[in-house]
C-alpha cells in the first residue's frame, strides 16, 4: 500500500517514464538541506524508520490502480504500465546518516538509488516525514539546551496538526532530548517514558480543590502531580502542601512563573516537602525556558506543547529531493540544477565530519574524519535493524554536545564550516559545461 500517498505529478512522471522506455534507468536522488530555518544553527536528522517502513512497504493495491486508470491524466497510459504497478516494489538502495546527527546546509540526510520510477515516487513522502520530525527534534534539542539540566516533557499532541503528527512529534522530541511525552501511544509504540496526571477538569469535578487532591493522591500515590492554578495558584499550593506526601510534585500552568514558582517553593519547603518538584507548563518555548532558568526560577521541569509539537517559529524546512545522477545501461550521466538560488550539486555524495568542519565529497572518495552516510537498504532489503529511539536519542545528545557552544545557543551563531571537496567542485563545473555549453 501507500502507493497513492504522494503528489499526482510523481505518478504521472512514473507513467511517462514507463512509456518513454526509461523504467530500467537507475536514478540517484538526494534529500539535502538547502538552508536552515531562522534562528537555527543546525538541524537534527530524524524520521529515518518511517522512511524505511514506507519504502519497504511501497506497493499499489488493485483498487488504487483502478483509481489511477480512471484519472484523465492516465488516459494515454498503456495496459502494460498498470501491469507494472501491480508488481511494484522498492528494489533499490538507501544510504542515510544516523538519526540524531546534526546537519547543515548543503549536506544530504539520505541518498536513494533505484530504478527511476522507484526513486521518483517516494519524493513526497520522504520530504514530509523526514522534514517534520527533523524540525521537531531540532526544536526539542534547543529547549533541552535552554533548560540546563532540568527535564523537558513534550505536551503537544492536542495542538499538533493531526493526531499522528502528535505521535511522531513525540518520538522526534524524545530523540531531541525530551525526558518524556504525554502521548500514550508514542510511549507504547516507541518505549518513550509517558508523563501526566490530571487536568483542570479533574479539580472542577469535585466540590473542593482539597478533595480533588486527596482523591488523585489516593489513586496515583507518589506519581501524583497536583495542578495548582484552577482557582488560585498560591492557595492551591497550600492545599497541596496540606495533603502532604506521597507526591511527585505540583504543576503551574499559567501566570507569572518566576514569582509563582518562588512562592510555591516556599510553601512546599515550609511543609517539609523539599523533595516535591515544580513543573511549569503553558505557552512555553525555549526562549521563555531560558529566561526562567537565567532568573533562577525554582522550576524542576518544563512541559512544552504547542511551540514544540508544531515547531511554531520554524514550521517548514528548506530541504530538497533532487536527481543527482543517472545510470543508463552502465553509463553515468550527472545532473544538477543551476537556476538562481536553487543550485544543486551533481553526483552521489558522502559527508566527512572532521573536528572543526564538514567536507561534502563525491561518493567513493576517501576523506578524513567520520563518514556519516551509511547503508540502510541494499537491493530492497534492510541491511540490519535500525537503532532504537533510545540509541538515536543518545547519539543526538553526544553529537550536539560536540558542537561549539556558539551553535548550541538559541541565537544564530557563526556557521559550522561545510566545504566541498576538490573532486566534487570539479564535477560541478564539468556538469555545468556539459549541460549549458
Amino acid at each position: 500500500m501507500n502507493g497513492l500517498l504522494t503528489d499526482l505529478y510523481e505518478l504521472t512522471m512514473a507513467g511517462a517514464y514507463f512509456e518513454a522506455g526509461k523504467a530500467d534507468e537507475k536514478a540517484t536522488f538526494e534529500y539535502t538541506i538547502r538552508r536552515l530555518p531562522a534562528n537555527r544553527n543546525y538541524i537534527l536528522a530524524a524520521g529515518l524508520p518511517q522512511l524505511v517502513d514506507y519504502l519497504l512497504g511501497l506497493s499499489f493495491a488493485p483498487e488504487e490502480i483502478d483509481y489511477l486508470r480512471g484519472l484523465p491524466q492516465f488516459r494515454n497510459a498503456s495496459p502494460a504500465f498498470f501491469d507494472y504497478l501491480r508488481g511494484f516494489r522498492f528494489t533499490g538502495d538507501l544510504f542515510a546518516v544516523p538519526e540524531g546527527t546534526p546537519l547543515f546546509p548543503g549536506e544530504p540526510f539520505f541518498t536513494l538509488r533505484a530504478p527511476i520510477i522507484e526513486a521518483q515516487i517516494p519524493e513526497t513522502y520522504a520530504l514530509s516525514a523526514v522534514s517534520f520530525q527533523s524540525l521537531i527534534a531540532s526544536k526539542a534539542a534547543r529547549s533541552v539546551e535552554a533548560a540546563q539540566g532540568r527535564d523537558v516533557v513534550e505536551f503537544g499532541t492536542r495542538r499538533a496538526h493531526t493526531p499522528e503528527a502528535g505521535v511522531l512529534g513525540a518520538r522526534a522530541a524524545y530523540i531531541g532530548g525530551c525526558a518524556g511525552t504525554s502521548n500514550t501511544l508514542a510511549g507504547f509504540r516507541y518505549g518513550i517514558p509517558v508523563m501526566g496526571t490530571a487536568a483542570h477538569s479533574w479539580v472542577m469535578s469535585f466540590a473542593s480543590e482539597s478533595e480533588s487532591f486527596r482523591q488523585l493522591q489516593r489513586f496515583l500515590g507518589d506519581a501524583t502531580v497536583h495542578l495548582l492554578d484552577t482557582y488560585d495558584t498560591v492557595e492551591g499550593a497550600r492545599r497541596a502542601a496540606h495533603a502532604g506526601a506521597p507526591l511527585w510534585g505540583v504543576r503551574i500552568d499559567s501566570g507569572d512563573f518566576l514569582a509563582l514558582s518562588r512562592r510555591v517553593r516556599a510553601i512546599l519547603d515550609e511543609a517539609g516537602l523539599r523533595d516535591a518538584r515544580i513543573m511549569a507548563s503553558g505557552d512555553l518555548d525555549e526562549h521563555r525556558v531560558q529566561d526562567l532558568v537565567a532568573a533562577g526560577a525554582p522550576i524542576d521541569a518544563f512541559g512544552i506543547g504547542t511551540q514544540l509539537a508544531t515547531s511554531a517559529d520554524a514550521p517548514a524546512l528548506g530541504a530538497t529531493y533532487k536527481l543527482v545522477e543517472l545510470d543508463i545501461s552502465g553509463i553515468k550521466r550527472f545532473t544538477a540544477k543551476y537556476s538562481e538560488d536553487k543550485v544543486t550539486h551533481p553526483g552521489a555524495k558522502q559527508i566527512f565530519r572532521e573536528a572543526a568542519r564538514d567536507v561534502v565529497a563525491r561518493s567513493g572518495e576517501c576523506g578524513k574524519g567520520e563518514a556519516l552516510l551509511r547503508p540502510v537498504i541494499l537491493g530492497g532489503r534492510l541491511v540490519e535493524p535500525l537503532p532504537s529511539v533510545v540509541d538515536a536519542r543518545r547519539h543526538a545528545a553526544e553529537s550536539v554536545a560536540k558542537l561549539p557552544p556558539a551553535l548550541r545557543q538559541l541565537e544564530t551563531g557563526e556557521p559550522w564550516p561545510v566545504i566541498f571537496s576538490r573532486e566534487l567542485r570539479a564535477l560541478f563545473e564539468q556538469t555545468r559545461r556539459n549541460l549549458l555549453g
